[in-house]
């Protein structure tokens, strides 16, 4: 069967020096993977064979990774090479080693079904090197060559002059020199142009500290082969900020290139800092080659599913707003401010997304425009999540995409009218879907599933309401439930605000040592759920006290022996170096005995089952 494809003969030594070959069919002998500190993204080499010839140093771009787990490139298989890029990497301080980087392929014919083709031997290094008939200038890519439609000038490029020279003339367009992918910058390897697209670009965000103080701003560049974060500092900020802009491609080289921060860098193993030596020209070709911003969109009912955590691609319509907030951090005492968005689509869920600083300030979503964030992050706040727009994220409104206008049509036509179930709040977790335990099965939790935390439903009976510590002053804000401490002048600060206010709020925070027929466990629970199982508000239960200081220990005996349905969240906390089970219930409803008895039937078919 291997007869029906013929292998590119002598491909790869016309491929390595420079020569365009379009669909050569190679084979794959072997598969390795590269180390490398990043856990989230693999690498891998191929020994590549066309049959006369075969190279060790073929690399396969992360975003086909998968055909190396799933078994399609086992030894052996057959494929047709749809895209590269060749590139040059420092071979640890020898000669300059070429690489393959394969961009898409195609597999022709798996490898359990064919053996080794010919007898190829190793493309010595010497026989890469360009032929002078070769312009060696150029990126070589088998689908696309560079057309020169419009040079660079002066006035696009940004470069702070050193008494140091450079090896690369400052009228010639970047445009002229051989490009590198992204994928295959590494500290090592310093005489390098990449061709790449800004994905995304914050703001300048200024620091004070023991140190000093400074500015940076960040952007995400993208082309082919991958994507690589890229941060200016100091005064690099003011030579490039303003020229840089999101969307556009750029000619860039003379960057430092380091080990990428995980916490802050985007999925490569390195990332780029600007400096004083670093050009920048701007591309003026309608370049397709260069990708735009991929996204992976989740609708957002998915998310209530998802660990807290985690990141995301979310596009929605911001159908509300907040006005801004602020307050001051605890920790280090700067002034921060947040908006808070709430984003629909079409599973007719939402989801509360909060902006930070001059893009909460900037943003204005009166006209509710779509929103799509690459890279925002999942949290969790009393049981409901919601989304945190990080530095890092990309925030576009009204992205000129396909899911971006199926979005809009949906809204005008209908969809604005529809009743949305918002996952950010507390009453939408759970839900006929959740899970029945007994409190005994509860607290047997697995420990993986008590670490990453699990939500359930029980019958409870309150045995003991405590009392104690429930009932506090308040912050006045909506957003604020911190404590405030009475200034005994008629005001009370607030130090999360970091304000004094002439009045406050009683908020409750419930305890409850509840019961079923298994066993018998304490359960917190928010202001909301309080209330219910008091009966009267917190507003109401701090007047009452107010006049009765024993009100509140007689509406505890009162809550004693009431029964509910709880939908509540088990989840491992440590605290003092004692790790435990915490439960919260998250949602208090009166027993729905037609619901309750149902699942009860359901349980005993179950068994019944079971049994025979």
């Amino acid at each position: 069967m291997a007869d029906k494809f013929r292998l590119s003969e002598g491909a790869l030594r016309l491929i390595m020096k420079g020569d365009q070959v379009d669909d050569p069919i190679m084979q794959v002998l072997g598969s390795k993977r590269i180390a490398s500190a990043s856990t989230d993204k693999e690498r891998f080499r191929l020994l590549l064979s066309d049959g006369k010839y075969l190279v060790s140093y073929a690399m396969l771009t992360t975003q086909i990774n998968d055909k190396i787990a799933n078994g399609e490139l086992a030894d052996n298989t057959i494929i047709r090479v749809k895209r590269y890029i060749t590139s040059v990497i420092n071979n640890g301080g020898k000669s300059n080693k070429h690489v393959l980087v394969i961009l898409e392929m195609e597999v022709l014919l798996p490898g359990d079904q064919t053996g080794k083709i010919g007898n190829p031997e190793q493309l010595p290094d010497n026989d890469t090197e360009p032929d002078s008939t070769t312009n060696s200038n150029n990126a070589t890519t088998n689908d696309h060559v560079n057309s020169l439609s419009k040079p660079a000038t002066s006035a696009s490029t940004y470069r702070c002059m050193l008494n140091k020279p450079t090896n690369i003339d400052l009228n010639v367009s970047l445009q002229d020199h051989h490009i590198h992918p992204i994928s295959s910058l590494n500290p090592y390897h310093n005489k390098w142009v990449i061709k790449a697209r800004v994905a995304n670009k914050s703001g300048i965000r200024k620091w004070s500290n023991s140190r000093g103080e400074g500015q940076l701003f960040s952007m995400d560049l993208i082309d082919e082969s991958g994507e690589i974060r890229c941060t200016a500092f100091r005064d690099i900020v003011d030579k490039f900020y303003e020229m840089i802009e999101v969307d556009k491609i750029y000619y860039i080289t003379k960057c430092q290139v380091k080990a990428a921060n995980k916490q802050f860098s985007i999925k490569n193993d390195y990332e780029m800092t600007l400096t004083h030596n670093t050009i920048i020209q701007e591309c003026y070709d309608a370049d397709i080659s260069v990708p735009q911003t991929k996204y992976d969109f989740i609708s957002i009912d998915k998310i209530v599913n998802i660990e807290t955590g985690t990141i995301v691609d979310v596009i929605g319509i911001c159908k509300s707003v907040s006005e801004i907030f602020t307050f001051t951090a605890r920790a280090t005492g700067r002034e921060l401010k947040k908006r808070e968005l709430t984003l629909v689509d079409q599973s007719n869920s939402g989801i509360s997304a909060t902006l930070w600083g001059t893009d909460a300030e900037k943003f204005e979503g009166s006209s509710q425009p779509v929103i799509a964030i690459k890279g925002a992050k999942i949290g969790e706040f009393g049981g409901g999540k919601n989304l945190s727009i990080l530095g890092s994220s990309i925030f576009k409104i009204n992205p000129d995409i396909p899911e971006s206008h199926r979005l809009r049509g949906w809204f005008e036509n209908g969809g604005m009218q529809q009743n949305v179930t918002n996952i950010s709040s507390t009453s939408s977790i759970g839900g006929s879907q959740t899970q029945w335990l007994n409190l005994k099965e509860a607290q047997n939790l697995s420990s993986e599933d008590a670490e990453k935390g699990v939500y359930f439903q029980t019958k409870a009976t309150v045995i003991m309401f405590r009392s104690e510590n429930c009932l506090y002053k308040s912050c006045p804000v909506d957003d604020c439930k911190k404590k405030v401490v009475d200034m005994e002048n008629g005001m009370y600060n607030c130090e999360k605000c970091g304000r004094q206010y002439p009045n406050f709020k009683y908020r409750l925070l419930g305890s409850i040592n509840a019961g079923d027929w298994s066993g018998n466990q304490w359960i917190s629970m928010f202001a909301s759920e309080t209330e219910k199982v008091l009966g009267m508000t917190s507003e109401e239960v701090g007047q009452a006290v107010e006049a009765n200081p024993q009100a509140l220990a007689d509406l505890a005996d009162k809550a004693n022996f009431k029964q509910f349905i709880l939908k509540c969240r088990a989840k491992t906390e440590t605290y003092n170096d004692e790790t435990r089970l915490k439960t919260v219930a998250i949602k208090v409803d009166n027993i729905s005995y037609k619901e309750y008895n149902a699942h009860l039937i359901s349980r005993i078919n179950e068994l019944q089952g079971m049994k025979n």
